[in-house]
C-alpha cells in the first residue's frame, strides 16, 4: 500500500459540493492499495503512521506523533498513487488493486486507524472528490509498504 501524508492545520473533502469529511490539526492521508496488497500492508501503515513523530513539541522539533497530539485524520482513497509513468506521457494504473480489493483495503485501513484512537473521517471511494488543505510546515511524507520488502 502507498500513503501520502500531509501534516495539516485543516483539510476537507467535498463531493457534489457537500463536505463529507474534514479534519483540523492532524493528517490528510491519501491512500492507495496496490495489486497483491493484503490487510497486513494496511496494518503496517497504521502502525507506522500512528508512531511517526512529525508534529512539533514545545521546543519546535518534530518529536510528537498524531497520538501524542490527539490529532485527527482525513483518509482519502487515491488510486492515482499507483501511477506508472515509465512509458510515455500517459500514466498507467495497472499496478493498483482492483476496485473491489481497493475499497475493502481502504475501508479496513480507515477503520483500523480509528481503532487506535485517532479520530478519522473519510472521503468517498471512487467518487470525484474535491480535496482542500492547509499543509503545515509544509510536511509531506511518502510511505510505501513495498519499500520494506
Amino acid at each position: 500500500m502507498r500513503a501520502l501524508l500531509q501534516r495539516v492545520t485543516v483539510a476537507e473533502v467535498r463531493v457534489d459540493g457537500q463536505q463529507i469529511g474534514a479534519t483540523d490539526a492532524g493528517l490528510l492521508i491519501l491512500i492507495c492499495a496496490m495489486a497483491g496488497d493484503t490487510q497486513a500492508e494496511a496494518d503496517q501503515l497504521i502502525n507506522k503512521i500512528t508512531k511517526l513523530r512529525i508534529f512539533k513539541d514545545d521546543a519546535g522539533k518534530m518529536n510528537k506523533s498524531i497520538m501524542d497530539i490527539g490529532g485527527s485524520a482525513l483518509v482519502v482513497s487515491q488510486f492515482t498513487l499507483a501511477a506508472d509513468t515509465k512509458r510515455g506521457n500517459r500514466p498507467g494504473f495497472s499496478n493498483a488493486a482492483s476496485p473491489d480489493e481497493g475499497r475493502a483495503l481502504y475501508e479496513y485501513f480507515a477503520d483500523g486507524l480509528a481503532q487506535t484512537g485517532v479520530t478519522v473521517e473519510t472521503g468517498k471511494f471512487g467518487a470525484d472528490m474535491k480535496v482542500s488543505l492547509t499543509n503545515e510546515g509544509p510536511v509531506t511524507i511518502w510511505l510505501d509498504t513495498a519499500d520494506g520488502k
